[in-house]
């Protein structure tokens, strides 16, 4: 379960700037997180609770913010929502859509104290 992994990346990150910023506790995150990536949203719920006891986010509430699918047709200059990685325009059918959006996972916001 790759999620762990990413989930403990992220812990490392707010640890990071806990040391910048000097807070004591983390009260909630927001991940973005892509509709056409690969992390699972609830997986990443499950392994955020087991991965923050003990740390400065322990207690913390995560919140997930799916972040859509979109690409750049090229073919019909357009900004297009995409379903799945790789796919076609679904508005002209042009197979060159060059995906823009859906494949974050980014540490958006913590809310400290």
């Amino acid at each position: 379960m790759h999620e762990l992994s990413l989930i403990e990346s992220m812990l490392s990150l707010v640890e990071e700037e806990r040391q910048r910023q000097d807070f004591s506790r983390v009260l909630k995150i927001r991940l973005d997180v892509g509709a056409l990536g690969h992390a699972e949203p609830d997986a990443l719920l499950f392994c955020f609770d087991a991965a923050a006891r003990g740390t400065i986010a322990d207690g913390a509430t995560l919140t997930i913010v799916m972040i859509p699918g979109e690409g750049n047709c090229p073919d019909c200059h357009r900004i297009v929502l995409l379903d799945h990685r790789f796919g076609d325009c679904p508005l002209c059918g042009g197979i060159q859509v060059r995906m823009t959006a859906g494949d974050e996972l980014r540490l958006a916001e913590l809310e400290v104290e």
